[in-house]
């Protein structure tokens, strides 16, 4: 089952899980209320598994492909890396499956304050459009994970600030909205 929490300040290792003393832990509730949307798949039978054949039916989720994310396998990895971790929203959903290993989707909150994600294997995560974001290898440095798109797929991050795109607004209407 996923795991999330509020973050400490610290600046040291990414990887590191920044649990606040004490953990202030946050509910599946409360990142649905941040237009957050988790799923648990069957990560071993990814291939066949009629729940994922039906989320992709249902949800549009029209493409897809499969990247591994470790040193020996992600040209340029250390730029990379640093990529993924820079805050930033994108125009459209992301949806990430974690077929294998482990990281950290880190989103900000209504106060915008950080929510640390932990991800594992069969964890699957929707990050709306407009959402600020970022995510990171966890202490294991692996994941391979399944990228769904909506048609074809638009990989362009806009890092912070970047709050005069519609989607952000749209999002932020949305937080509006939740809040009463």
């Amino acid at each position: 089952m996923v795991e999330a929490w509020y973050m400490d300040e610290s600046q040291e290792d990414q990887r590191a899980p920044h649990r606040q003393r004490p953990n202030r832990a946050v509910s599946l509730e409360q990142l649905r209320r941040l237009g957050v949307v988790y799923r648990r798949l069957d990560a071993d039978n990814y291939e066949t598994d009629p729940c994922l054949k039906e989320i992709r039916r249902v949800e549009n989720y029209s493409w897809m492909d499969i990247v591994t994310i470790h040193k020996d396998k992600l040209p340029n990895y250390e730029e990379k890396i640093k990529t993924f971790y820079e805050e930033h929203l994108h125009l459209d959903d992301e949806i990430r499956y974690i077929l294998e290993g482990s990281g950290y989707f880190d989103v900000r909150d209504k106060d915008d304050k950080w929510i640390r994600i932990s991800m594992e294997k069969g964890d699957m995560i929707t990050l709306p459009a407009g959402i600020y974001h970022r995510f990171t290898l966890d202490e294991n440095n692996y994941v391979k994970a399944m990228r769904l798109f909506v048609g074809e797929p638009v990989w362009t991050a806009y890092n912070r600030p970047a709050d005069d795109f519609p989607a952000r607004k749209q999002y932020m209407k949305f937080l509006a909205e939740e809040a009463h």
